[in-house]
């Protein structure tokens, strides 16, 4: 019998991630892989504004070397400028998810998780007291026993299967195929192009390599017994374009659907779940890794906090509540993005109506903080300030760090340019850094004129402002657990 406080299935990036959270919290984490090897696939190629955010506020933005971050994106294909955001951009692209697994990994190990590659979970028992797994390693089936479970195993969870959770949406309408290419010229199609039969996107990632996406109208999904070969995506290709691929060679081919599908709850006692294990979608506009990455944050501090035994009674359920609705959202836009993009010539006036409403300043700040999770906003229990459920940005502070550099740990923050608070959080320094620092610069979108001080959550969002009626123990309970001087 193995015991640990976390048992984490799947070491995608969403698993590794969620482990280094884990273990910034001071939890034992063991993370279970079937694979031998990092799977070594590029498909996710970037990461949307705010999970970029998120990895600088770790400090693991710069493991990646020079980051290209880009303002300009679409939505279902029309052009937009995220720039219309202060301050924002897209996101970082360029990178492929087999560099994120491959970072995540090493922090992980660095921080002290266990990552068991060749380990295939078989059963568990979502107990009163504990998860019981069955795991067959290389050695044969073992157990563990854990306190809690998360499944981070894809889209076709077996967590998920064997805990019986309930997999509500969308059946796919159509299949898609996409590759990379070495050694080709291919004509870039950044944001994809509509074409007759569907829609193609091709784009230079890394010197001499090149991913094409092919999007055929009228393709339904087949039911495949083994994976893709290239010359069934060459053949689409030239099909849809007139250009011949025929021959190249590959580093790696795929193919997905447009099937939407999110789990009805992302808890069950003891079992939780994250990333595509949660949710399914179409890959529009990057959005899929990025949300997974912000389901480890969201999950990592409070499943942490809750072993440690200083959570509040109700810290864990917020897990579901805030990050399924920012999942629904996403859901919802990627569905709208693949009806704009991918119908045929009869959703053509409302590709004209949504470029003209792309171009309303207003209009392009809602959609710009949908797609890059910059105005997710979670319900902390006012609204008495614009501030309360949103992120805290990164703005310079007159010391010379950043806001990003006070998140580094995955610990509360109270931040405070002026006033005396320091006395009423004494009881939460064991789980709040206590900082007094001024923005360099006051007065703009990242830090507004009249705000004095900001309590954080370890995942950046900030739940209490200075001036407001909010008393500022209240927030320290509702969040951190009881003062240590009660």
């Amino acid at each position: 019998m193995v015991r640990t406080s976390v048992l984490v299935v799947g070491a995608g990036p969403v698993g590794l991630l969620l482990a280094g959270e884990l273990r910034l919290g001071g939890v034992d984490v063991i993370v279970v892989e079937s694979r031998s090897e990092p799977s070594g696939e590029s498909r996710g190629l970037g990461f949307t504004a705010r999970a970029t955010e998120i990895f600088h506020q770790r400090g693991l933005l710069r493991r990646f070397g020079d980051v290209e971050l880009n303002r300009q994106g679409h939505f279902g294909g029309i052009p937009m400028d995220f720039g219309v955001l202060e301050g924002s951009h897209f996101g970082a692209r360029g990178i492929p998810q087999y560099k994120v697994e491959e970072m995540l990994e090493a922090w992980a190990k660095e921080l002290g998780a266990s990552v068991r590659r060749e380990h295939r979970l078989i059963t568990l028992e979502n107990r009163a007291d504990d998860v019981l797994a069955v795991v067959d390693g290389p050695e044969g089936p073992f157990e563990i026993s854990a306190q809690y479970l998360v499944g981070c195993d894809g889209g076709r969870s077996t967590v998920r299967r064997l805990a019986g959770f309930d997999f509500a949406g969308t059946e796919a309408n159509r299949e898609m195929y996409l590759a990379d290419v070495l050694g080709r010229d291919i004509r870039p199609r950044f944001i994809g192009e509509r074409v007759p039969e569907g829609m193609v996107m091709s784009a230079r990632f890394e010197p001499g390599v090149d991913r094409i996406i092919v999007c055929p109208r009228g393709a339904p999904k087949r039911e495949r017994t083994e994976p893709i070969k290239f010359e069934e995506v060459a053949d689409a290709w030239q099909r849809l374009t007139g250009e011949s691929l025929h021959g190249a060679e590959t580093r790696w081919v795929s193919a997905f659907t447009d099937a939407t599908r999110q789990a009805t709850e992302y808890r069950r006692g003891r079992v939780l779940l994250a990333g595509d294990a949660a949710h399914i979608h179409l890959p529009a506009g990057g959005q899929g890794l990025s949300l997974g990455v912000m389901d480890a944050t969201n999950l990592g501090w409070k499943l942490a906090a809750t072993v440690q035994g200083w959570a509040p009674s109700d810290l864990l359920d917020s897990y579901h509540t805030e990050q399924h609705a920012v999942g629904a959202r996403v859901l919802r836009n990627t569905q709208a993005q693949g009806m704009i993009y991918l119908s045929g010539n009869e959703v053509e006036p409302l590709r004209g109506v949504m470029a003209e409403l792309v171009a309303i300043p207003e209009v392009g700040r809602h959609l710009s903080g949908m797609v890059s999770g910059l105005a997710i906003q979670h319900d902390v229990g006012s609204r008495e300030h614009p501030l309360l459920g949103k992120r805290l940005p990164h703005v310079q502070l007159a010391d010379g760090r950043s806001t990003a550099d006070l998140l580094h740990p995955a610990r509360g923050v109270l931040l405070v340019a002026s006033g005396d608070f320091g006395n009423e959080a004494n009881g939460w320094i064991d789980r709040v850094d206590f900082v007094r620092a001024s923005p360099a610069a006051r007065g703009d979108a990242g830090w507004p004129a009249n705000v004095d001080a900001l309590l954080v959550r370890p995942d950046g969002y900030i739940v209490w402002v200075a001036p407001s009626s909010l008393v500022l123990t209240d927030a320290l309970r509702r969040w951190f657990g009881k003062s240590s001087l009660a």
